[in-house]
């Protein structure tokens, strides 16, 4: 599928469709998505913004130990992963909750990884906002940076060997590319044209260190041609733009002619995580000069032009989505820890004799102890 925009002006400007009013911009042309689907990406921007403010909330008053914000960055979520089909996989980083809920991804489910308790998807092994759901294709963030870059290749080329239509999409921060995960993962898509698309969110900073301390280049986006990919640069905050490239970008994966990477220019306005200060490293003024290129204003503005929102409608769903998060929350908080003996799960098929033993001992010194439950050894 071509893109259906407005061409930049030069290699290093970003590709755009909207203007900061969400007024498509003279000679622009948006990708056909009906109404219904405009309607659910714009509860799915707001849904973001508003999980975040109440996850963060809840974080300060000590009821979750960690959280990382997505603010100003919404669209990359929504953009990267709506061309995609449900058998098609997301390598996501961390801030790209936006996709997991897109897919199906509850918010009980979400919350209950923040808490890690025992209807923790992945049992509680992992720290706060390192989502995974296999039921969704959506592969468990890793702390270590980029490390998720050539796990999203090596699916991408799986794929493509065993004569499937199947597209990886692998999302990372600008900081990411600094590192050797990226350039391995990058020629390998290259050389084996792999249906591998990389999602690189330049949003400023990698916490303290600026985008200017990355690299030497112009953009992101000109690394992908020493790999022998094309490299797009897109307006971050401009959902429809990055909409139309991915389009374009999967096409060229399940036509199989490889990888593409695209670098959406975006902000971080928050800081790195709940444990960062960003007034420490960076002009306190910065994020304000963003606020006016807010991706859901934005896309609200667009939606306005085709008669789809009114602020009854943006009041009727914000309530919604407060009242379901607050379910959720009520939910998720009656749920115990995980069990016990749920460490020694999912590593092998058949437990090692060793370990079942290990296990067994564990069990019986917290019996011993008075016990949290009576667990089975199975």
């Amino acid at each position: 599928m071509a893109v259906t925009a407005k061409q930049p002006v030069s290699p290093d400007e970003p590709f755009s469709i909207l203007d900061d009013n969400g007024h498509l911009l003279p000679g622009a042309v948006a990708p056909p998505i009906p109404d219904a689907d405009l309607k659910r990406l714009y509860r799915g921007l707001l849904l973001v913004r508003i999980m975040d403010d109440r996850m963060l909330r809840l974080q300060r008053q000590g009821r979750l130990g960690f959280y990382m914000t997505s603010t100003g960055e919404e669209a990359t979520h929504l953009g990267g992963v709506y061309p995609l089909t449900l058998d098609d996989w997301i390598f996501p980083s961390y801030r790209e909750p936006g996709a997991a809920f897109w897919r199906g991804y509850t918010l009980k489910e979400f919350i209950c990884q923040l808490f890690g308790n025992a209807e923790d998807l992945v049992k509680g092994r992992q720290m706060p906002v390192h989502h995974a759901c296999r039921r969704i294709n959506y592969v468990s963030i890793s702390s270590p940076v980029g490390t998720q870059i050539p796990q999203a290749v090596g699916a991408g080329w799986a794929a493509k060997i065993s004569k499937k239509s199947d597209v990886a999409l692998v999302y990372f921060g600008e900081g990411a590319t600094s590192t050797g995960q990226f350039h391995v993962g990058m020629n390998f898509a290259g050389v084996y044209k792999a249906p591998t698309i990389f999602f690189c969110r330049n949003n400023g900073w990698a916490i303290s260190t600026s985008r200017d301390r990355q690299t030497a280049a112009k953009t992101f986006a000109a690394k992908a041609i020493g790999y022998g990919m094309p490299g797009i640069r897109v307006d971050g905050n401009d959902l429809l733009a990055i909409i139309s490239v991915m389009n374009t970008a999967v096409q060229r994966a399940r036509d199989g002619e490889g990888p593409t990477m695209i670098e959406a220019v975006t902000y971080r306005r928050g800081g790195h995580s709940s444990s960062d200060d960003p007034s420490v490293y960076r002009d306190p003024n910065e994020p304000k000069k963003w606020e006016p290129r807010d991706p859901i204003t934005r896309f609200k503005g667009y939606l306005e032009t085709k008669g789809l929102w009114t602020e009854a409608w943006d009041t009727q769903i914000r309530d919604e989505i407060n009242a379901e998060i607050s379910e959720a929350l009520k939910a998720a908080e009656s749920v115990g820890p995980p069990a016990p003996d749920t460490l020694f799960d999912d590593v092998f098929a058949d437990l090692p004799w060793h370990l079942a033993e290990q296990k067994q001992q564990l069990l019986d010194e917290i019996a011993a102890a008075g016990g949290v439950r009576k667990l089975s050894a199975h």
